[in-house]
């Protein structure tokens, strides 16, 4: 593969916003980016296999559980050192930066937030580490948007209860130590339950023929009868808050997370631009290349202030979810549209996986539906500040 060439744009130096702490943060992130990721990214998404080798490295670069406090083995972190590592996570790829995501977010941050000091103990250190992977186990089948409905389901059998249903579409499931995984009780109130690879009726199965996030391992969950220690019930929530609120922090990397694939077609598209003659000079000379650039780095910086906005409020506690589902579906939405924007410049080799540009493209149209579709994003939008509830 060419050399990482990538060089971040900055057109209102937002730079100037960040800490000292930040830039390192960040800086490190680009840096394996560019020696660890770059180099093999194309190869294994082309052979839709998963980069297993990552998962130590990752582990290793912090960015698993980075807000976790460090006495679990977390970093510690502010939300905006978060989402600068979901950025350049992403701007490899996203299925590197949903594994970090979903390790951090939806597996790591329920176990601290709901969990009792015993399973913070057991689980954390490892989580963060890289040592063992995790995943999230709430879309079924047949409820998606509406993870309420889930059928997935546990009845109470002494010092353990017996787990039954299926999840579809989880990221990390193939080689997951552990999930997180949501069900009812009998009277159908939802509960969070830790479920550890090995335990009878338990079963990963992958997903096959994916045109997206090839290069990350997605999977489903079957419970058949599964035995799990009530000792292995998040002890501290009871209903949707629970898996509602890791989604929440899931959101607010995903925001930050398609903008670094964003940047990363901007940027290659300026690059290619500048090198393609055509008609006797380069096509970057020409109106309506401009035009299209320009248009990417206006809303790559409108969606960097956003992020940055929603960032800062995270990190002081004022933030809403509907904000960060706004910031959510911006991202994904210019994301798409700089993406497709990028491919046009490049012509032909748009298509072709010598430049990334078809590549987050196609992991983008997976990104834009994961927790939370554009049109339930609008909608939560819509509640937020209509007071008028639209989805019943």
């Amino acid at each position: 593969m060419a050399q990482d060439l990538f060089q971040s744009p900055d057109y209102l130096l937002l730079d100037d916003l960040l800490s000292e702490e930040q830039h390192m943060i960040r800086d490190a992130v680009r840096n394996y980016v560019k020696q660890e990721i770059s180099p093999i990214i194309e190869d294994y998404a082309q052979k839709a296999a998963f980069p297993r080798q990552i998962v130590k490295q990752m582990g290793e670069l912090g960015v698993f559980g980075p807000t976790i406090p460090v006495e679990y083995g977390g970093g510690g972190l502010d939300y905006i050192s978060y989402g600068l590592m979901m950025q350049e996570l992403e701007r490899g790829d996203s299925g590197v930066r949903s594994t970090a995501s979903v390790q951090g977010s939806l597996v790591m941050f329920p176990i601290y937030e709901f969990g009792s000091e015993e399973q913070r103990r057991r689980y954390l250190p490892k989580l963060a580490s890289g040592e063992w992977l995790g995943c999230f186990g709430l879309t079924e089948p047949n409820h998606g948007s509406n993870p309420a409905g889930m059928l997935t389901n546990f009845t109470d059998a002494g010092d353990h209860v017996i787990l039954n249903g299926a999840k579809m579409w989880i990221s990390n499931a193939p080689f997951a130590d552990l999930a997180v995984v949501w069900a009812k009780n009998e009277e159908g109130v939802v509960h969070g339950l830790i479920v550890e690879r090995g335990m009878e009726g338990f079963s990963t199965p992958t997903t096959h023929g994916k045109w997206s996030l090839r290069a990350s391992a997605t999977g489903e969950l079957v419970f058949d009868q599964v035995k799990v220690p009530k000792t292995n019930i998040l002890p501290n929530c009871k209903g949707m808050r629970g898996p509602l609120s890791c989604l929440t922090k899931a959101r607010f990397g995903i925001a930050w997370g398609s903008i670094g694939a964003a940047m990363d077609c901007y940027d290659t598209a300026l690059r290619y631009a500048k090198e393609r003659i055509q008609f006797d000079r380069p096509i970057a000379g020409f109106q309506l290349q401009q035009k299209k650039l320009a248009e990417m780095i206006t809303e790559i910086t409108k969606a960097q202030l956003l992020n940055w906005r929603v960032g800062v409020l995270m990190d002081q506690g004022k933030v809403t979810p509907a904000q960060v589902s706004m910031a959510k579906r911006n991202g994904c939405e210019v994301a798409q549209q700089i993406c497709r924007d990028a491919r046009q410049v490049l012509g032909g080799m748009g298509i072709t996986g010598e430049f990334s540009v078809m590549r987050h493209m196609m992991n983008l149209e997976s990104v834009v539906t994961y927790e939370g579709t554009h049109d339930i994003h609008l909608l939560i939008t819509g509640m937020d500040i209509t007071g008028l509830n639209a989805f019943s």
